[in-house]
């Protein structure tokens, strides 16, 4: 590799901070429930960027529909919550019995938990074309 691919390679190696204002992006699993403004997502507590939203709330999310002439995709924005191990209520209305195979204690797992989306705004994006 050239330099600055090495550069980059060295750098993203680094755990990020979140003082540095980077974001780690993360896929997601569709939400476990939409309701209004607010999609609600299972995790691991310990992810990267579940520590960063104990730190700083501000999150977007997006989601696409490709078709065979057409794009479209919303792109939302708003603030992530960690729902924490107190709220044992919510951790049990969204668990699934092969939630298990990611959480091997169960709803009780201190490494499972709920991130509550909540969108302030969003954009619509559309794109169609004709085949080549």
């Amino acid at each position: 590799l050239d330099d600055p691919a090495k550069t980059i390679i060295e750098i993203s190696s680094n755990r990020y901070k979140i003082e540095d204002c980077f974001r780690v992006i993360k896929a997601m699993f569709t939400p476990r429930k939409i309701e209004g403004n607010c999609f609600y997502f299972l995790t691991n507590t310990s992810f990267m960027c579940t520590q960063q939203f104990m730190g700083n709330p501000k999150a977007s999310i997006y989601y696409y529909n490709r078709r065979r002439f057409k794009f479209e995709g919303i792109m939302l924005t708003g603030t992530m919550e960690v729902l924490h191990d107190d709220d044992d209520d919510i951790k049990r209305e969204f668990w699934c019995t092969g939630d298990t195979m990611y959480y091997k204690q169960g709803v009780t797992d201190p490494d499972y938990c709920v991130l509550k989306f909540t969108a302030i705004k969003g954009k619509v994006i559309k794109i169609h074309s004709l085949p080549l």
